[in-house]
């Protein structure tokens, strides 16, 4: 039996586009967190700082929103407390809950981060234009609303 071909496209896959932009943005705010004087940041803590709620989450709600198990967002959250960056306290809706927070050294570490994202929002506007970057996000939004509509109506048929 011999071995086909595959198929290529004429240009970089739009998915390999996308990837590496996130990475170079996970990259950047690591890299970013260092440099504000927080050198225990790592790569997996964006996925904390991106899924916990201002109020609070459970961490199985995060690591939906992650898409990862929840095991192994109960590790980065783990290791986060030990940083005295997050909290566990239990959850007032559920006894049997516990709700991740964060201590008050990690909102200074998170309100950096985030002025970071304002900034870099400011300069993405500044670089391509308030216009030509307002349609990147909005095509990029509705990229991830197709796929999850297409997804559904798949699963329905």
């Amino acid at each position: 039996m011999s071995r086909g071909e595959l198929p290529r496209l004429d240009r970089k896959p739009f998915i390999a586009l996308v990837d590496r932009a996130n990475r170079a943005l996970q990259a950047d705010m690591v890299r970013t967190g260092h440099r504000d004087g927080h050198p225990e940041l790592k790569p997996a803590h964006n996925l904390v700082f991106g899924t916990l709620s201002r109020n609070g989450s459970r961490a199985a709600d995060m690591a939906a929103r992650a898409g990862i198990t929840r095991q192994s967002m109960g590790e980065v959250i783990r290791e986060m407390v030990g940083l005295d960056i997050l909290e566990m306290r239990p959850d007032p809706e559920d006894g049997r809950a516990k709700l991740v927070t964060y201590s008050d050294r990690g909102i200074a570490v998170a309100a950096d981060g985030y002025n970071h994202l304002k900034d870099l929002e400011e300069r993405f506007a500044a670089e391509f234009g308030e216009d030509d970057y307002n349609t990147a996000r909005d095509v990029l939004a509705r990229i991830a609303d197709l796929l999850d509509r297409w997804f559904e109506e798949q699963a329905a048929s």
